[in-house]
Parts: structure tokens; C-alpha cells; sequence
């Protein structure tokens, strides 16, 4: 079969891979209808997240139709359209009974590995890199999917691929962003990245009852579609200072949520800062460049809430400890817990209360995934997100 796979820092490419089998009572195979290139998998492109081997199979964002089912699988058969959510769990630990599902405790085959760096082990996540798993991912023709008892949400009749397809990640990633605001109404929010699942979090955040969401980021296309799309407010930190922005949009207390919806390959527009994390990067004094972080830290007003989606890999210098700790702030942070949103969200889909294909900027072909890391890498034609079809 066809996957696009990693091969190094800055290489991907499409390849004849073997077809993935059945190694579990509880697995299934998805022949894949559609895949997305998400803002993380530019973690991996970009040398950011050890532990990739070549030939690394790419992708955590998938769905497509049931064409073989382990004997122990009891809800899904041949022929199911399902959406799959990225990280894997067994449904039966501790976490999964929490409905953590996204640090779940027996999916992880490399839990050790994983322990070295981060101290426990999260679950496991399609295709992305062997700290996490070593699972391949979905971007291919097929995909082996375990647990599939516990993951795997069936799609109803009516709903197309596009509509349905981010219920696999950055959907949930932005509604878990926003509930873990604790929105109440008339609340402030204030999101950094206005990237795919910043969107998703300005969206959620409305409809979790904030009054007003201000998106910031750079680049003037993404802060139109979070504006028309969902009513947000836009700062484009290249061309204002943040910090004032902020107070003057809010009276001088500052917002009462802030979302940082970035991650670990944040841009600066102060070229001396943005030049000192670089530096640590190169020379591995540090892992990632945590200016939004910083930012969503020092700008959330006193006894606020901060909320981390964007993905962290590893270290980061310069955390203004103090500020969180002396002005009573709440940081709240995870990988998504896609499980628990699925069908919720699934729910509102169907009820026109949201549409996520909006984020979909460009369509092309598996074969041409190496292109679309580029293109989405570079911000190339206003590109926002690509979504990948076998």
C-alpha cells in the first residue's frame, strides 16, 4: 500500500509500505477515505520530537470504512464508515475509566521510553514517533487500529468525510481547550494561534458562552477566517503590541481565559527573542520556543485560567513562575481526551450547530502529502489545512 513516511528532519515521502494485518482480538483495519496533515505532524517534519525512525508511517488524523474486525470487536462491522480518534486507549485502565483516554496507562507499548523523558507515559497516538507507541499512522491507503472497541465513532448516513473528518483530533482539541476555561457568560478569551485548532477553540469557546473571543496571530488570512467564521476579534501581534492590545480590549484587566493553541514552534515579532530561543534550540539547551506561553501567562488577568493545547515536547526556559503563582492563575494542559468529545460533538455536527470543514483550504491526493507539508509548513496560498484523500 501506498504512506506517506517520515525519512528525516525535513523528508517525507510517499512510499509501497506492507499492508497492516490483524495482530489483536481487538483490532480492526480502516481502509482510509481522508487524512489531514495537523499543525503537530510539523513537529516531526521539523526535527522537534525524538524518537521518529525512518520510514516512520505519518498521520493522526483519519477516518475511512471497516474492512476487517478482530473476534473480540463487538460494535463495529465490515463496512462501518467510522472516524478514529488519534490517541489510542484500552477503554478498561484507571485513566480510560476517568475518561482521561489520552494518558491512557496500557496502550503505550513504550511506556519506559516514554517515562525517560516525561516522567510517566501517555498513551499511545497514531504515528507519532516511538515514545509514543511507534504506531503507524494514518496517512496511507489502510490503517491498523487497536482498541477498536473503545476508539473508533461510527458516522450516520448523511454526513460526508469533510464534515466529520477532525472529530479524529483538532475539533476536540479545540473544544477541550475552551472547557478547560471554565467559561462563564460575559467571560473574555483570548487565543494564541489562529491555526486549525484555533479556530476550533474560538468556535468552542462561543459556544460555550464566552461574550467575546480575541484571536492573535500573524498572519492576516487566518484572523479574517477566525473573524467572519466564528466573530473573533483579531490582533496580529507582527504589526501591534499584544500586551496593550489586550488591556484596551478589555478594559485594562485583561482577558479571563487565555488558550495557547501553539505549541512548542511559536514566531515572535521581537526578532532579539525570537533569535534567544532559537539559540537554546540549536544548541539543546532547550526543546521549545514557549513565546505564546509566556505571553498567555503574563496577559491573563489575576485569579484567570490558562489553557495549553498546543503541543509541548520537552523543555522550556524563561516560565514566568512568578507571575502565575503570585497573581493566582490556573494552568490547566493535555493532549485531547478525543473519546469523551466524540459524540458530543458528533451531536451538535448534526444539529447545524457546527460545520468544521470551514478550516479546509486545500484538497489533494496521498501521493502528493510532501507537497503539502510544504505548502502548510510555508503558509503557502493562505493555506490553513490540508486535507489528504488515498
Amino acid at each position: 500500500m501506498r504512506a506517506n513516511c517520515w525519512l528525516g528532519k525535513g523528508n517525507v515521502d510517499v512510499l509501497d509500505v506492507p499492508e497492516p494485518r490483524i495482530l489483536n482480538n481487538h483490532d480492526a483495519i480502516v481502509k482510509v477515505t481522508s487524512t489531514a496533515i495537523c499543525g503537530s505532524d510539523l513537529h516531526l517534519f521539523n526535527g522537534f520530537i525524538p524518537t521518529m525512525k525512518k520510514g516512520d508511517v505519518l498521520g493522526h488524523e483519519f477516518m475511512g470504512e471497516v474492512v476487517e474486525v478482530g473476534r473480540e470487536v463487538k460494535n463495529l462491522a465490515v463496512g462501518d464508515r467510522v472516524v478514529v480518534p488519534f490517541p489510542i486507549a484500552c477503554g478498561r485502565c484507571n485513566a480510560c475509566h476517568e475518561g482521561a483516554y489520552s494518558v491512557c496507562e496500557n496502550s503505550n507499548p513504550n511506556a519506559g521510553l516514554a517515562e525517560k523523558i516525561l516522567g510517566h507515559a501517555p498513551a499511545g497516538i497514531f504515528g507519532y514517533s516511538h515514545m509514543l507507541g511507534g504506531y503507524p499512522g494514518g496517512q496511507a491507503e489502510y490503517a491498523r487500529v487497536p482498541f477498536a472497541d473503545v476508539g473508533p465513532v461510527k458516522v450516520p448516513a448523511g454526513l460526508d468525510d469533510e464534515q466529520v473528518l477532525f472529530l479524529s483530533d483538532i475539533l476536540p482539541t479545540g473544544y477541550m481547550g475552551a472547557e478547560m476555561c471554565d467559561i462563564s457568560p460575559g467571560d473574555v478569551v483570548a487565543v494564541w494561534g489562529a491555526g486549525p485548532v484555533g479556530q476550533f477553540a474560538i468556535a468552542s469557546a462561543f459556544l460555550l458562552g464566552a461574550e467575546r473571543v480575541i484571536a492573535i496571530d500573524r498572519l492576516p488570512y487566518r484572523l479574517q477566517m477566525a473573524q467572519e467564521k466564528s466573530g473573533a476579534e483579531p490582533v496580529n501581534y507582527a504589526h501591534s503590541d499584544v500586551r496593550e492590545e489586550l488591556l484596551e480590549l478589555t478594559g485594562g484587566r485583561g482577558p479571563d481565559a487565555c488558550i495557547d493553541a501553539v505549541g512548542l514552534e511559536a514566531h515572535h515579532a521581537s526578532p532579539p527573542a525570537y533569535a534567544y530561543d532559537r539559540a537554546k534550540q540549536a544548541t539543546r539547551l532547550e526543546t521549545d520556543r514557549p513565546f505564546a506561553l509566556r505571553q498567555a501567562i503574563r496577559n491573563c488577568r489575576n485569579g484567570g485560567t490558562v489553557s495549553v493545547i498546543g503541543v509541548y515536547g520537552g523543555f522550556v526556559d524563561k516560565f514566568p513562575m512568578g507571575s502565575l503563582m503570585n497573581r493566582g492563575l490556573t494552568l490547566r494542559a493535555g493532549q485531547c481526551h478525543v473519546q469523551r468529545y466524540t459524540k458530543p460533538l458528533l451531536e451538535r455536527i448534526q444539529a447545524g450547530q457546527l460545520d468544521p470543514s470551514f478550516v479546509i483550504t486545500h484538497r489533494m491526493a496521498l501521493d502528493d502529502a510532501p507537497s503539502g507539508f510544504e505548502t502548510f509548513l510555508n503558509k503557502e496560498d493562505k493555506c490553513v489545512k490540508v486535507v489528504l484523500t488515498p
